[in-house]
């Protein structure tokens, strides 16, 4: 998997992967809390976490069929810029004292455009770059620094919420973004385009012909959905439950919110060494439904030890379920089709503001604990209601 680093291009991506995940984590647990010390409503802050990944429901699929059509590392260098302007506004914004929880929302949205893109081209060209039969172990090393950002990312943010602020948490993602951008516009690979396309609604349309064919592409999405309306909301409750049940300040949350991230470090470097693709379908299913177990052990915790250890083997997971993912979408996939289908798996990814929305109504009617528990159990009778789609993923 290390080998890997010896390609520029390569050491590139993950670079600029690695400061979007830091700066993502970053702020899902600093305008989660800031949201939640502002409002005092379990809902609203479901509905930042929310914003983050409503674009992916909304513009997925057109933003694969847009990086098909345009050359990536402009896509690419366009989206990175975009997000640095982004963090620069919240900056004056801070610095005029005038951040608002709207704002933090807005910004939140306007990311998440920027991260439904992530798919149809960053990590198309880092398959392109590392070559179809070293996409599992690219996968399994883009997901592992995702997971290593979600330990530094929650522990940063929680020791800099504490004291210095969310103003550090901009000046922090400025930087990082000021090295993505410089990072970007050093990629040397350009992907090559045919003479003569569809159009634009035809390459739409073509996608989700193909889709309505492959078996196992259904199953993965399948999945998709269900993890991202049933499980990921979870999440956006760490906050709450961390404050509300175990008492926990910013810098303690931040500790037990980057223990599933540790858990997903050690499983990602596990899954590259162990997992071969006979097994990347099961790996993919158990995976989502032993995390919604999983998150029913957390919400009902009755220490911080306790929570931290469900919280550890939630991240392990996930982590299966998000290499396999983009590898299983990528490798069964055409090559003229790999982006627009990868636009496909983000629209799925994109549902979750639903679970989001749905999981905000069930924290405010009953309890945070007693409605992710809810969300968490109607996942897995979704699992078992589904199996038809998703068995044919356990076939070679």
């Amino acid at each position: 998997m290390t080998h890997l680093f010896s390609i520029p291009d390569f050491r590139r991506l993950w670079l600029i992967g690695f400061a979007a995940f830091v700066v993502r984590w970053l702020e899902m647990l600093a305008y989660g809390l800031f949201a939640y010390q502002l409002t005092g409503s379990a809902f609203i802050v479901a509905m930042v976490s929310m914003l983050r990944l409503l674009p992916m429901g909304l513009f997925g699929a057109f933003l694969g069929v847009a990086a098909d059509r345009l050359e990536r590392r402009t896509a690419l260098i366009l989206s990175v810029a975009v997000s640095l302007t982004t963090m620069i506004a919240l900056l004056l914004l801070e610095a005029l004292d005038a951040v608002r929880v709207w704002h933090l929302g807005a910004a939140s949205f306007i990311n998440g455009i920027c991260w439904a893109a992530d798919n149809p081209v960053r990590r198309v060209m880092i398959g392109d770059v590392a070559g179809r039969e070293r996409m599992g172990s690219a996968m399994s090393l883009d997901v592992a620094t995702n997971n290593a950002s979600r330990i530094v990312g929650p522990v940063m943010s929680g020791f800099m919420l504490a004291e210095f602020g969310i103003v550090s948490v901009f000046w922090l993602g400025v930087v990082l973004y000021c090295a993505s951008l410089a990072a970007a516009l050093r990629i040397e690979f350009r992907h090559g385009r045919s003479a003569h396309r569809p159009s634009f609604i035809a390459s739409f349309y073509e996608s989700f012909a193909w889709l309505r064919r492959d078996q196992r592409l259904i199953g993965v999405f399948t999945v998709t959905v269900i993890f991202n309306v049933f499980g990921w909301p979870f999440t956006s409750m760490i906050p709450v439950i961390g404050t509300d049940y175990l008492g926990l300040g910013a810098s303690a949350l931040g500790v037990l919110a980057s223990c599933d991230g540790i858990g997903g470090l050690l499983s990602a470097f596990l899954v590259a060494a162990s997992a071969r693709p006979r097994t990347y379908g099961g790996i993919f299913v158990g995976s989502v439904g032993l995390y919604l177990v999983l998150i029913v052990g957390f919400v009902t915790a009755v220490n911080t030890t306790i929570a931290g250890i469900f919280l550890l083997l939630s991240g392990a997971s996930a982590v299966g379920f998000a290499i396999m993912q983009t590898t299983l979408v990528y490798r069964d996939s055409p090559v003229e089709m790999r982006a627009r289908l990868l636009g496909v798996l983000s629209v799925c990814i994109g549902t979750g503001p639903i679970g989001f929305v749905y999981l905000g109504f069930l924290a405010e009617a009953f309890t945070p604990r007693a409605g992710t528990i809810a969300l968490a159990v109607q996942g897995l009778l979704a699992m078992l209601l589904t199996r038809r789609y998703w068995a044919p993923l356990f076939r070679s």
